[in-house]
């Protein structure tokens, strides 16, 4: 197969792709408002690109029929792509790309009590990190994977989930503010992948080192690459212990960058008050 022929969409989606335009269309049309630098900009592309290759290419299919390219999709899906997006910092720009009417929309929305709930929902420093890992671990109980990967409705929304838990996470954790108006803390957004790690790092040993074969669908579909499921699964166990990982260990540090330069600022560890009191002395 040909390299043209590897980015043609395994299943074409007609909504991932609405998706994945859209939000390059509102980015350009956002960088016309707000000034974003090359190093953001290439952060924002290259994940979506490493997003649009992880669903929309004949990885997704390879990723349906061995057990490890599956777990190197999710480690895609839910960590390195939604990391790397966000490193770009993107909220303020891709809102700068809506139509006026559709921000002056979005701004009265927000306003609200439902709108003020959606969005403590959706920043909820508990809430998010416990669906982060909980997506991780649930999709891995050898009887749920075995149902959604055979049926297309559990296995859409199983990529679904991962993509959109990814990003919420990755918002609280490189989020550059202190706390409010961020949902939380800079001291909580370093300890926080130190949390989310560990159960990962538990799960991938544990497949890996699992003698017996945890996840039988990938011999009775057809394995894509000529491979024995031991090997097949130790691969995508260590691609969670390891990869994954390290994935986690990188926001951290953006997070402890974070945290340091709020503490260089005197701005950790003060009030609100006390910050309140400090923009009105500067």
């Amino acid at each position: 197969m040909d390299w043209i022929g590897w980015l043609e969409p395994w299943e074409l989606s007609p909504t991932l792709l609405l998706c994945f335009i859209t939000g390059g269309v509102l980015f350009v049309r956002g960088q016309r408002v707000h000034r974003v630098n090359r190093t953001r900009q290439c952060f924002f592309w290259f994940g979506l690109v490493l997003l649009y290759l992880s669903l929309h290419t004949m990885l997704d299919y390879y990723a349906e029929r061995m057990f490890f390219m599956h777990r190197i999709q999710h480690l895609v899906l839910h960590h390195l792509g939604p990391l790397i997006v966000m490193a770009a910092y993107p909220g303020q720009v891709l809102r700068a790309g809506l139509p006026l009417a559709w921000r002056r929309g979005l701004r009265r929305f927000n306003q609200t009590l439902p709108g003020r709930s959606v969005v403590a929902l959706l920043t909820n420093p508990i809430i998010v990190p416990a669906l982060f890992i909980f997506l991780v671990v649930v999709w891995l109980i050898p009887s749920v994977q075995f149902y959604s990967m055979l049926d297309w409705r559990l296995y859409r929304l199983m990529n679904w989930s991962v993509v959109i838990t990814g990003f919420m996470y990755w918002n609280l954790i490189l989020d550059r503010r202190v706390c409010p108006p961020s949902a939380m803390s800079p001291g909580g957004r370093v300890l926080s992948p130190i949390v989310t790690m560990a159960p990962q790092m538990v799960a991938g040993a544990i497949i890996a080192f699992t003698e017996r074969d945890l996840y039988p669908l990938f011999d009775l579909c057809g394995r894509a690459i000529p491979m024995d499921a031991q090997t097949d699964q130790m691969i995508g166990g260590l691609t969670m212990w390891i990869p994954a990982a390290m994935t986690e260990v990188i926001g951290l540090m953006v997070a402890l960058r974070n945290l340091m330069r709020l503490s260089a600022k005197g701005r950790w560890g003060q009030s609100p008050r006390q910050q309140d009191a400090q923009g009105v002395k500067l």
